[in-house]
């Protein structure tokens, strides 16, 4: 049963093994003001006691309306935010905050104002500051490399204020972001098949071919544990975002771009093994030969399984068309625009 039918704003925050961010991550959103929301909680199976908090600590509170879903297994972050999304009922926006996330007050109330008078923008997102450094960005919207791989705007630079305007940007990081419902119900919701990292550059990216805009909102600020989900040294998580790059650009990047895939792929290949020489980049979190080897296989495993997944989803790519705006020079053209250098992306870490 929806408790807010009314409210205009529902936050979906999914759960798993995380109880003491989980608890942090609400009572920030306890903090929220001028703006009257739900939060719904999709925990995917944890055994660490998170729903026994929830009922225990946060049940009833008449400062943060709050429902949860339990999922016996671990369903992925797609799964789980297409569950809040759909239990969110007629709320208008639908935002994400990661469970190892925490918003300041104003976070909600800023990314609604986004969208006020402007009919054209599906998405908002937040300025994302490192946790344990919150001089330093995590990421202030998206960037893309032409294979496919995508990494947040800013990321790992101090915070000097360049990044202190509201503007345009490719897409919102899941991790903290605001989404109209009448977008969501034209293009979709998460690619469940991607079941966790790219996904949110999977829906952002569907949501502008479809000529929906996206807005950042620098007053809009949040602090995220950066890799808590699996770990900043898990080799799963280095498999996925290598499989998930893959499955991006087959479904979405025009054939222009598509066709070079494996020329930008080795040159970023290339600019890794540099960086890696050199100490910076991915690379860092896999120290001496034994550590190469754990990104080389990773990348392996990731290709073989998009390899083994391009048929569904270029069956997916056909079913753009329904819903499709922006051409494919159009799109080339908002790919150009947003990209990351081979530079800045080689010494970035994930």
């Amino acid at each position: 049963m929806n408790l807010h039918p009314n409210l205009a704003v529902t936050v979906v925050v999914v759960n798993w093994n995380r109880k003491e961010l989980l608890r942090r991550c609400l009572e920030s959103l306890a903090r929220q003001r001028g703006v009257a929301f739900e939060t719904i909680v999709v925990d995917n199976g944890s055994v660490d006691g998170s729903l026994q908090m929830l009922a225990g600590e946060f049940s009833g509170r008449p400062d943060l309306p709050l429902r949860w879903l339990a999922n016996s297994e671990n369903r992925g972050f797609c799964a789980a935010n297409n569950q809040g999304i759909q239990a969110s009922g007629s709320a208008e926006f639908v935002a994400l905050l990661n469970n190892d996330a925490e918003a300041e007050p104003g976070w909600l109330a800023a990314l609604l104002a986004a969208f006020t008078g402007r009919p054209d923008v599906g998405m908002a997102a937040s300025k994302i500051l490192v946790y344990e450094d919150p001089r330093r960005i995590d990421k202030a919207g998206h960037l893309i490399y032409l294979d496919g791989q995508n990494r947040g705007r800013g990321s790992g630079e101090l915070d000097r204020g360049q990044y202190d305007h509201q503007e345009e940007v490719l897409w919102p990081d899941g991790c903290a972001a605001m989404y109209r419902r009448a977008m969501l119900d034209t293009i979709g919701g998460f690619d469940e098949d991607f079941f966790a990292y790219a996904d949110d550059a999977d829906l952002g990216l569907r949501g502008r071919i479809a000529g929906w805009r996206c807005l950042y909102v620098p007053s809009a600020v949040v602090r995220h544990h950066r890799g808590a989900t699996l770990g900043a040294f898990s080799s799963r998580r280095l498999e996925l975002i290598e499989r998930n790059r893959v499955l991006l650009a087959a479904k979405l990047f025009p054939w222009s771009l598509l066709w070079l895939n494996g020329v930008y792929y080795l040159a970023r290949l290339a600019a890794g093994a540099w960086a890696a020489a050199h100490g910076k980049g991915e690379a860092r979190n896999f120290p001496g030969s034994a550590g190469k080897l754990r990104i080389v296989m990773a990348l392996i495993r990731g290709d073989l399984q998009a390899f083994l997944m391009l048929p569904k989803i270029l069956r997916k790519r056909r079913q753009i068309s329904r819903f499709r705006k922006l051409s494919g020079s159009q799109v080339r053209r908002l790919l150009l625009r947003n990209r990351i250098s081979l530079r800045t992306l080689s010494q970035q870490s994930i």
